[in-house]
Order: structure tokens, then sequence, then C-alpha cells
């Protein structure tokens, strides 16, 4: 993916903040607010039971709502960083969260670099193309994908646009079950959890290093 590409992408990202404001539209979504919601809820059930906090990265953090989903919830015991690309997204999020460490980096250069994190979700990174191919969005996918398992300790979860639907949006990256579980399985993890479960027109991944109760 080129520079050009990565831009677009962000300037669709901060389009949308614009446009919406600091709400589940402002960040790309669409329809129901309650489903923003439920992806939260998904993508953090990736969490294996543990007797110590865990250190999470939210890899794409927009405007933090997944932070303040789990600080209106109350769940424990979790060590909440952010990481985006957009300027604008991070700025509101320093804003709004002064206390949470949050990184502005691309980790497809060379030289950028993180600390290790227990979890990382990746949590609308790949549902949406935009004007890219579907070739480009893939090859993007996958090179990010095995990036960031390098700074995996324990699970990921990502989600993608599913094949079984009514009918397919130019501008999402709709991506066939077998291609994904040969990218995974071969680089990442053969300890992978499927989610097609939660009502949605896509799927979510768990990738764990270990099988469970490892």
């Amino acid at each position: 993916m080129s520079e050009a590409d990565y831009t677009a992408l962000i300037k669709f990202c901060e389009e949308m903040l614009e446009k919406h404001g600091d709400n589940y539209l402002g960040v790309g979504w669409t329809k129901d607010p309650r489903y923003a919601a439920l992806r939260y809820q998904i993508m953090l059930e990736v969490i294996r039971p543990a007797g110590a906090p865990i250190e999470l990265l939210d890899f794409g953090c927009g405007a933090s709502h997944l932070y303040e989903y789990i600080i209106s919830r109350g769940i424990p015991n979790i060590k909440y960083s952010g990481l985006d690309l957009s300027p604008k997204m991070l700025e509101l999020s320093r804003r709004k969260h002064p206390e949470v460490t949050y990184y502005h980096l691309d980790l497809l250069d060379g030289e950028a670099d993180l600390p290790s994190f227990d979890y990382v979700i990746m949590n609308g990174i790949f549902t949406y193309k935009g004007p890219l191919s579907y070739q480009s969005m893939l090859d993007y996918w996958q090179r990010l994908l095995v990036r960031v398992f390098d700074f995996v300790r324990v699970g990921l979860a990502f989600n993608v646009m599913s094949k079984y639907v009514d009918w397919e949006r130019a501008d999402l990256f709709h991506l066939p079950l077998d291609v994904m579980a040969e990218l995974v399985t071969k680089r990442l993890s053969r300890h992978f959890v499927l989610r097609h479960d939660y009502g949605l027109w896509e799927y979510t991944v768990y990738v764990y290093r270990e099988p469970a109760g490892a």
C-alpha cells in the first residue's frame, strides 16, 4: 500500500469525524449505535481469564470509544493504550483521556517500533477499503496483520466483512473465510477462533499464540 493510499484512508476517517463529531458515526460506523457497542463487546471477548491486569492496545483507536466502553461497563484489570495514524483522532483522544498512553506511528514503516501487549484489538481497520482495489486491501491486511502480531503476547482480534451477505458493497472489504484462514495459520498461529455469530454482516477472528488452557 502506497503513502497515497494511507492518506486516502486517514482522510476518510477525519472527514467522518468532522461531519458527525465524537460519536459512532464520526468513526465511520453506520446504522445503529448498538452495533458499535456490540463490536466492542465481541472484540473484548478475545481476552482469556487471567489473574492479573492485562495490557491492551487499541490499534486504530480513533476517538477512544472502546476505552469509554470499558469504563462505562466497569470492566476491570485492563491497562488500555491507543494507536492511530490520524493526528485529529489522536488530538481528540488525548484531550479527553490524558491519562492514557497513545502512539502515533506506522508499523509498516521499517523503523517504527512498539512495546509488546498481551492483546491487540483491530476493530474496523479492515472493514472499509474505500477506493482501493480488493488486491491492494488484501495486501495491506496481510502485511499489517503479520507485523502487528509481532507485538502480541497472548491474542489478537480483528474484523472484516463477510462474504455471506445479501449483497456486497464495493467500498467494503469482504474477505473469504478460506483466504483468512490460510494467512492466519501459515503466518500467525493455528490457534484461532472465528466469530460469525453476532448478527452483523462481518466476522471477527481471535488469534492466539497458545491453545486454550495452555
